[in-house]
Formats: structure tokens, C-alpha cells, sequence
């Protein structure tokens, strides 16, 4: 998986800035909650925003790594960092993170849907439940968090959401893909439907990238050519740039430029030849 597991505790803020970061100027600063942060892709997306001045809400079901992660970001860019452990599978959980994206008092301006995880097996090798799991955080929670983003966001008249997406979503492969799939439909009505209201949303399409999520699914760096793998910190840059921009999907790269491409004109038993290239 690529979020952490830990028990549901209650959440954490940091401390006092250090002189001159925190105060009446700290109000004025934007606020991203970020899901899955601890490594990868969340995490260069929390260390990039705060890089960039944003205060932050942490989200991943293991504590201790988040509370490593907000402790180096604050050192790092004396920005206000709130940890909020919660398994995203667990509808109990996800609705703490719902009530602190509609929190008036606290309001976010960016929210990041990057937790997710892939499964090893095949369909029918896999548990059932292990399959709905991965629905449930791959769309049930990007849905009911971008549904409690929204109100706020489209009330004040501005806002963001990113939601980490997949080339994945291109190519016929199971359930992953087929949640990927419904992020990018999903994000691509949403942008159109609340532009007019001041929101932008942006679907970030990945492929390859070096990070825990293809190490804990056993995929090797030698399993696709060198050209077809990423850097995280670069593909998120990419992301912020193009959300910046207002622009719906955000696919780094060339090489994956031309296989999204493809993929809308390839028919699905040629597209179906490209599953050994991974989930992502």
C-alpha cells in the first residue's frame, strides 16, 4: 500500500513557529491537505507546497512517519503543518478528514487525493474484500473528499483539487485501472462544472514512477525501459504547473503524452499487450 496503517488517533498541530513565520502572517498563507504524504509522490507534493509558503494537513494512516514528515517540513520551511491519522478505507475515519475540509474556521484552498495502493495478483487471485478496499480508497474517498472540498471552496470562490490519477486509466487492466478510469471522468466533469466558481481540478496521470508504491508491488526498474520511469519531485512540479495553469490533466513527460495518446485510438486487445508495463 501506498498510505500507512496506524489506529485512529486524534490529530496533531504544530508548534509555534519560530519568531517572524507564525503570527498574523501565517493567516494569510494558503493551506493543501495532502493524503498518502509519507513517501513518493504525496510527499514530494508536501515538500514542494510547503516549499512554496503552503501550511498543511497530513493525512496517512501511520503516525509516526507523518509526524516524521511534518517535523522535517516545519524545520525545513517554518510552515504550520497539522497531522490527521486516518485509514481512508474506513468510512468512520474518512469522515474526520470531511469535517476538516469543511471546517470554516480552518478553511484548505488545495486538497491533494494521492493515497492509494495496488494489488499484486490477479483478479480472481485476489480477496474480495482486498479488491473493495482498494475501490474504497481509490474512488469512495476521492469522491467523498473532493464532495466536502467543493462546498467550501466553490462558496468562497476559489480553490483547488488534484487527484493522482494513472496512465493506467488508458489500459484495460482490472480493477485499478478501471478506478483510475473513473478519477479522470470524474475530475474532468468536476473541472468543467465548478470552473465557473472559481475551482480548479486537475487529474495527474503518472506512469512509471521510483517510488514504494511499484517496490511493494514487486515491479523492478528492469521491468520497463529506463526512458518510460519518473522522478517524483519533477512530475509533481509538472502537476503544480499545469494546475496552476487551470489545465484538467496533467500527464508528464513525452513518452507519456504519446501513450495516453494512443491508447484513445489503439483498440483495447492491442492496448491489452501493454499490461506487463505495470499499474502505473
Amino acid at each position: 500500500m501506498s498510505h500507512d496503517q496506524d489506529a485512529p488517533v486524534a490529530a496533531s498541530t504544530s508548534p509555534a513557529a519560530p519568531a517572524g513565520t507564525a503570527g498574523p502572517a501565517s493567516q494569510t498563507r494558503r493551506t493543501a491537505l495532502v493524503t498518502g504524504p509519507t513517501a513518493g509522490i504525496g510527499r514530494s507534493f508536501a515538500e514542494q507546497l510547503a516549499r512554496g509558503g503552503h501550511d498543511l494537513v497530513l493525512v496517512a494512516r501511520d503516525r509516526e512517519r507523518l509526524e516524521e514528515v511534518a517535523a522535517t517540513l516545519r524545520a525545513s520551511y517554518a510552515v504550520d503543518v497539522e497531522v490527521l491519522p486516518a485509514d481512508l478505507a474506513d468510512r468512520a475515519q474518512l469522515r474526520v478528514v470531511e469535517d476538516r475540509l469543511r471546517d470554516p474556521a480552518r478553511p484548505v484552498d488545495l486538497l491533494v487525493n494521492n493515497a492509494g495502493f495496488g494489488l499484486k495478483g490477479r483478479f480472481l487471485d485476489n480477496d474480495v474484500d482486498a479488491e473493495t478496499a482498494m475501490l474504497d480508497v481509490l474512488v469512495t474517498a476521492v469522491m467523498r473528499l473532493s464532495h466536502a472540498a467543493l462546498g467550501p471552496m466553490a462558496a468562497r470562490g476559489s480553490g483547488g483539487i488534484i487527484n493522482v490519477s494513472s496512465v493506467a486509466a488508458f489500459l484495460p487492466r482490472g480493477t485499478y485501472s478501471a478506478a483510475k478510469a473513473w478519477v479522470n471522468s470524474f475530475s474532468e466533469w468536476a473541472a468543467q462544472e465548478y470552473r465557473d466558481r472559481g475551482v480548479t481540478i486537475t487529474a495527474l496521470c503518472p506512469g512509471f514512477t521510483r517510488t514504494e508504491f511499484h517496490s511493494r508491488m514487486d515491479v523492478r526498474q528492469d521491468s520497463a525501459p529506463d526512458f518510460l520511469w519518473l522522478d517524483a519531485d519533477e512530475l509533481v512540479a509538472t502537476a503544480l504547473a499545469d494546475h496552476a495553469r487551470g489545465r484538467v490533466y496533467s500527464v508528464p513527460s513525452l513518452q507519456y503524452k504519446a501513450i495516453t495518446t494512443a491508447a484513445r485510438v489503439v483498440p483495447n486487445r492491442l492496448l491489452q499487450r501493454l499490461q506487463s508495463l505495470g499499474r502505473r
